[in-house]
């Protein structure tokens, strides 16, 4: 499917920095750094997060793309430095004189992506493969879609999310305890969250395609962020437990609008926003990092081992939920500017309006 908006993001989890390229904005849309910065810090925070977020403190750096606050219509790039990186430059060197075994390791850890990947690129150190399959890229997955949500706000449509389980409790008083008794046990847990978008304009995705199916495209956006195990839109996760005359969201005429009042299907029907809010859930596994002994095999001599840990979080469900705002929202702005297509802000919003 064509992409209107689109972007590339590479880097490390203790490299020099991580860094994006956005293609496809139009030009004259306001770029605000306070409130990409804003939203970094969000993902930073979060009753549960481990020792990296004390070193590190997001910022962004814009170098391209935007000039006295306002997109120009050329490639945005964005650069978050990383402020570890000064204890590991000589370990995340590119240069083959400085090749060294330091924070190298081969036990691979369950969990994480350490076998298939090293099988896959024919890694024998995994270092090489926890970098970038580290969670820590989600930082300028989150930069970018921040970016996005700003400009989702020129069209009204704002997002949020709320989270609903940590571990086994349903009950917000308990978390914190929840997460204390697991980092106690040097143990780990996962949760639920929703992300709720609103103010959605009819009509965005389509029915004529399976890839252009929003909640396909939703689904896939969110699944893709490291730790979570399952997505659904609306009340998906109950949906074979609902008769037919249950589930379905009635329609009524309201001072001659439609409306609803049940909202099951999360604000889509048929690949397609139907107006009412868009509701995603996503539910995280516990990280795969934690104290607590896992029984492994060391890639080095195949034999059995306990697994190699690396400094990590006892819960980031509150970080994720975040995420996951950023990534639907890259979701959104792309149908938007598929819909309303043009080449400027102002032609845009005639578009939409």
């Amino acid at each position: 499917m064509y992409e209107k908006f689109r972007f590339l993001t590479s880097g490390e989890s203790h490299g020099k920095c991580l860094t994006a390229i956005i293609e496809g904005l139009p030009s004259g849309f306001e770029i605000n750094p306070d409130f990409i910065n804003q939203e970094l810090k969000r993902r930073q925070g979060g009753y549960g997060r481990g020792d990296r977020m004390k070193i590190e403190s997001d910022t962004v750096e814009i170098t391209s793309g935007v000039r006295f606050g306002k997109t120009t219509g050329a490639p945005v790039t964005l650069v978050i430095y990383n402020k570890d990186f000064e204890n590991w430059e000589k370990i995340m060197s590119i240069y083959k004189e400085d090749e060294n075994d330091e924070k190298s390791f081969t036990k691979y850890r369950p969990g994480h992506a350490d076998f298939a990947g090293s099988i896959k690129y024919n890694h024998k150190d995994l270092r090489n493969v926890l970098e970038r399959s580290s969670a820590r890229k989600t930082a300028i997955e989150t930069a970018v879609g921040t970016v996005a949500k700003e400009i989702l706000e020129n069209f009204n449509i704002r997002g949020y999310s709320k989270i609903l389980q940590i571990g086994q409790s349903q009950n917000q008083d308990e978390f914190h305890a929840e997460i204390d008794k697991a980092k106690a046990e040097g143990d780990t847990l996962g949760g639920k969250f929703v992300v709720i978008y609103e103010n959605m304009p009819i009509g965005l995705g389509s029915y004529v395609h399976w890839d252009r199916m929003l909640d396909g495209r939703i689904a896939q956006a969110v699944m893709s962020i490291p730790a979570i195990k399952l997505v659904s839109i609306g009340n998906g996760e109950h949906t074979c437990d609902l008769k037919g005359s249950e589930f379905h969201d009635e329609i009524f005429l309201e001072n001659g609008k439609i409306v609803r009042e049940t909202n099951n299907a999360g604000g889509i029907e048929g690949g397609m926003t139907n107006g009412e809010n868009l509701q995603v859930f996503a539910t995280m596994k516990p990280i795969p990092t934690l104290r607590k002994t896992l029984r492994t095999v060391d890639s080095k001599d195949m034999q059995e081992t306990e697994a190699h840990f690396e400094r990590s979080d006892t819960c980031a469900v509150e970080a994720c939920a975040v995420v996951a705002e950023a990534r639907i929202a890259c979701v959104l702005l792309n149908e938007i500017l598929l819909k309303y297509g043009g080449d400027n802000f102002e032609e845009i919003m005639k578009n939409f309006s």
